[in-house]
């Protein structure tokens, strides 16, 4: 488990490591004899890149029913017409998410219900804003923060105790795998006062820097909600595709400035996983088991958090999120969702 890899840390979070991932870490078969034959999955932004290769991949692994989790109807059609062409034996649904709106994520959590089972979520909806600070009216908070983060941990809960009724007697547990990013381990945070808040500040405000500590908060997030839950009802997991090609990270501005964009577009081009390789971390979190209950999946293999996690700081921080974040949620729930599925 990753609370227990304090020591492989400091390697982890240097750019040695990130380069070592990049170049010396190659991609791993899944386990011999996978097969998710009558086995239902869900994918959220999966209408290209990342999500759409990661079903892909699942459908290869002869899984019965795909959804694609999307926010544009009209992009959703389109990838799961192709792949019903190359998967014919397969279900695989469209339905709608619109992560800047809680409202959508209620209805959607409400549309799962009506399934007969969920045997794998991965959350892999997510987002670089843009170079202008944003809020998102509805909610107040900043528009990356609200997708990465507050929408993505909102699902997180609401989905949980629908996973778990949705479980058949004996089977492996549901897996929900939420998808991060190693950037996290160089993001910052103000250590005194109140978490939330520091996302909805635009001073300071700059796209990537947003971008990785609301990715940093998922891991803080996890870590604590996996000694919340057991891992006999949902296994929650992290992934982390690394950086890779043919995504949407960088290729279209992202939101980045001229010389950052020309910066992130170099080290794609030397040092980026294929969306083939990066997508098959996906698979490989949520095909394994319990011992991954809260752990960051990285590079086909159980990783450590980032440096700070395991420190006294980062367990105050800790604290301070989870009520901060269960607070938010008053309206849905959240505090005794997770009071019911306590272990």
């Amino acid at each position: 488990m990753s609370s227990q890899l304090e020591s492989e840390a400091p390697f982890e979070t240097s750019f040695l490591g990130f380069f070592y991932r990049q170049w010396m870490v190659h991609r791993k078969p899944v386990p011999v004899g996978t097969n998710l034959s009558s086995q239902v999955a869900i994918i959220t932004g999966a209408n290209s890149g990342l999500g759409l290769e990661a079903g892909r991949q699942l459908l290869q692994l002869h899984l019965s029913h795909l959804i694609l989790a999307v926010r544009s109807q009209a992009k959703g059609d389109k990838a799961a017409e192709g792949l019903r062409k190359e998967f014919p034996d397969a279900t695989v649904s469209v339905w709608l998410l619109d992560m800047t709106s809680y409202d959508s994520i209620t209805a959607f959590v409400g549309q799962c219900k009506s399934l007969p089972k969920i045997n794998i979520v991965i959350l892999n909806a997510g987002l670089i804003s843009s170079q202008t600070f944003t809020i998102e009216k509805s909610t107040g908070h900043e528009h990356s923060f609200q997708v990465n983060y507050m929408s993505t941990t909102l699902l997180t809960i609401l989905l949980l105790p629908v996973l778990k009724s949705k479980r058949i007697s004996e089977s492996k547990p549901p897996v929900l795998s939420i998808v991060t990013s190693d950037s996290a381990f160089w993001a910052s945070l103000e250590t005194q006062g109140p978490i939330l808040p520091q996302l909805d500040k635009a001073e300071h405000y700059s796209t990537m820097p947003w971008y990785q500590k609301a990715k940093l908060l998922q891991y803080f997030f996890v870590s604590k909600l996996a000694e919340e839950i057991d891992s006999d009802d949902v296994i929650v997991n992290l992934a982390n595709p690394g950086l890779c090609g043919g995504t949407a990270f960088g290729d279209s501005g992202g939101g980045f400035s001229g010389i950052t964009l020309a910066l992130i577009n170099f080290v794609k081009w030397i040092n980026a996983r294929t969306v083939v390789a990066g997508a098959s971390t996906y698979v490989d979190a949520v095909v394994r088991g319990k011992e991954s209950h809260g752990s960051y999946v990285s590079d086909w293999a159980i990783k450590p958090y980032p440096q700070i996690l395991y420190t006294q700081v980062g367990a105050q921080i800790r604290e301070r999120l989870w009520e901060e974040t269960m607070e938010e949620f008053n309206f849905a729930g959240a505090s005794d969702i997770i009071q019911r599925l306590k272990r």
